[in-house]
């Protein structure tokens, strides 16, 4: 049995605290020992990102205080996940922790990574009877090279009709604070994805990160759009039975 220690990003806690029990519950499902170490905070990433190293490095060496004797830890977010394999390594150079950030980067993982690398499972014995289009996050795909993992997952799901958006890799537009800096170039990225994502006739649109399906759905929700947003960890969590409701899935923590 494998120890997953649980790495729950700041969007995830703040904005959908679901997509976390969700991580859990598929983890725990497929034969993991799930642990949330309530010490965990910020992976430093906003700071890191708009050139803030200083401010970002306490929270690095936090992190990595937090999950040191973690067998493995895993997030339902690829984006959170690159901070911590990629780029606390260039971020912790030189100093003590250095050599320990490059262990942690080989024991840290997305959801979809882990489930299909590590554990080697590609039904979790989900149902989710919709006709669902995948958006390829940046960090998800560029960084950890995640194409296949959240795809291979996703057509395992009963009843679940994967559909392929024109130009699923361009990016949404989000971008961290790329979104309040450059609003009017991050709005029309995200409103060239969300007509992408209803031109393949998709019920829902899926991604392994929080952050992108936080910025589609408001972009969808101003476009009064029939198309809604959920997190790949709620997919998978999702199964047939009793009180079971698709309707109440929202990637972003709220009903449509």
């Amino acid at each position: 049995m494998v120890r997953v220690s649980l790495f729950i990003p700041c969007f995830v806690d703040q904005f959908s605290p679901e997509v976390g029990l969700d991580a859990a519950s598929v983890l725990r499902r497929v034969g993991c020992k799930v642990e949330f170490l309530e010490e965990q905070t910020c992976c430093g990433q906003p700071a890191f990102n708009t050139g803030y190293w200083k401010e970002a490095r306490p929270l690095a060496e936090r992190f990595l205080k937090v999950f040191r004797s973690a067998e493995a830890v895993v997030s339902p977010s690829g984006s959170c996940v690159t901070m911590a394999r990629v780029f606390y390594p260039e971020l912790l150079a030189g100093t003590t922790l250095h050599q320990e950030a490059l262990q942690l980067a080989g024991r840290i993982y997305e959801l979809s990574e882990f489930l299909v690398r590590v554990v080697r499972v590609s039904d979790v014995g989900a149902s989710f009877p919709h006709r669902v289009a995948y958006h390829d996050a940046c960090h998800a795909l560029r960084e950890l090279q995640l194409k296949d993992e959240p795809r291979e997952l996703l057509r395992h799901v009963g009843g679940l009709q994967l559909v392929e958006m024109p130009h699923s890799e361009e990016c949404c537009g989000f971008g961290g604070t790329f979104a309040t800096k450059f609003g009017m170039i991050s709005g029309a990225m995200g409103e060239s994805k969300a007509e992408n994502a209803e031109a393949c006739g998709a019920e829902y649109v899926t991604s392994t990160d929080p952050s992108c399906l936080l910025h589609l759905d408001g972009i969808l929700r101003k476009r009064k759009s029939p198309l809604r947003t959920v997190h790949l960890a709620s997919i998978l969590a999702h199964t047939e039975g009793p009180g079971d409701r698709a309707e109440s899935i929202s990637g972003t923590g709220r009903s449509r």
